[in-house]
């Protein structure tokens, strides 16, 4: 007979009782994994696709003009500035992913209903922004079709970490509510190393908020700025002769991309003042930095759109990221006691 508190494989095959598709969702957090995974590889598609200077079939469809025929146009300033959006909007996707992958392999794990809230936050923002991109009427249809596919994954995934965090609050008598949401993790002294640290990812995900839902209120409604006619070197009417098309995919690209920004900045202002500190909050708090900060700000001198005022708040935004990341380092790895 096994020891006290271990299973021999016998036993745990004799005892489990669980159909196939059951045990794959478990407890529901691999469904969330999945949809991390899944927002990963189409962020990656993204970058990769923009690298190569391509477009999907349905843009060019929709279009009726190849890349190469825009390229032809002012010095392909047109095509690089709709780069810039989709490589700005790859870097979300994957700094989504690595959130959903943390929520799901932690806090989720040990039944923290905070993290449960933030994943509903995040549905609500993330899979409701593809509505924004009907105002110019246009209709992604593989951004539509994937929406299908995942949405469902999650929902179900939502419904069974749920279902698990109610049933050990049956018994721990814990807060499940969306006021876990405004209960921190730690309290730092603010004025400590961690706590000014942690004061910086607060920022610096508020101003992600704040930069994404101004990105996406302007995809719906003006589209560009003036440093973005400026970069082009065209005005909105000859963009418009040009082709009555490209308005539409431009205002869908810009809708995302805000739209993801928005998502990636109300997920980490949750998880910085939610969680507890730990060495896997740090760096998963690094991949998601990193991937997002670097493609946004990267992608600027890549194409040459490099104007201070366009530039300075992402910029800025990255700076305070890692500097509230470098100060909280030592309170993560718990070698400090502040």
């Amino acid at each position: 007979m096994a020891p006290s508190g271990e299973n021999s494989s016998d036993e745990i095959a004799g005892n489990d009782s669980r159909g196939f598709i059951a045990a794959l969702v478990d407890d529901g957090r691999p469904l969330i994994a999945f949809t991390g995974i899944s927002l990963a590889l189409s962020g990656a598609f993204a970058l990769f696709q923009s690298a190569t200077g391509h477009f999907l079939p349905h843009d060019t469809e929709f279009l009726q003009m190849s890349p190469r025929d825009l390229c032809s146009i002012n010095e392909c300033r047109i095509v690089h500035f709709m780069i810039h959006d989709r490589v700005s909007f790859g870097g979300s996707l994957l700094a989504i992913a690595a959130l959903y992958l943390w929520l799901a392999a932690f806090p989720l794990r040990a039944r923290e209903a905070w993290a449960w809230w933030t994943l509903c936050l995040s549905g609500v923002f993330g899979f409701g922004s593809f509505l924004t991109y009907l105002g110019y009427g246009y209709l992604d249809t593989w951004h539509g079709a994937a929406t299908l596919v995942l949405l469902p994954c999650f929902l179900v995934g939502l419904v069974l970490t749920r279902r698990a965090i109610l049933a050990q609050a049956a018994t721990t008598g814990a807060d499940v509510s969306w006021r876990t949401l405004l209960k921190p993790g730690c309290a730092p002294r603010w004025l400590s190393r961690a706590g000014a640290g942690r004061a910086c990812l607060l920022l610096a995900a508020l101003g992600m908020i704040g930069a994404g839902f101004t990105i996406q209120t302007i995809g719906m409604t003006q589209v560009f700025v003036d440093t973005d006619l400026e970069f082009m070197g065209l005005d909105r009417a000859q963009i418009q002769a040009i082709n009555p098309r490209l308005i539409p995919l431009i205002a869908h690209d810009r809708a995302g991309f805000g739209g993801g920004v928005a998502t990636a900045g109300i997920m980490l202002l949750a998880c910085v003042w939610c969680a507890r500190p730990s060495r896997s909050l740090l760096q998963m708090l690094f991949l998601a930095g990193a991937a997002g900060w670097s493609t946004s700000v990267g992608v600027h001198s890549a194409i040459g759109y490099t104007d201070t005022l366009h530039l300075t708040p992402a910029v800025a935004g990255t700076v305070l990221f890692f500097i509230g990341l470098a100060l909280a380092r030592s309170s993560m790895y718990g070698t400090r006691a502040d």
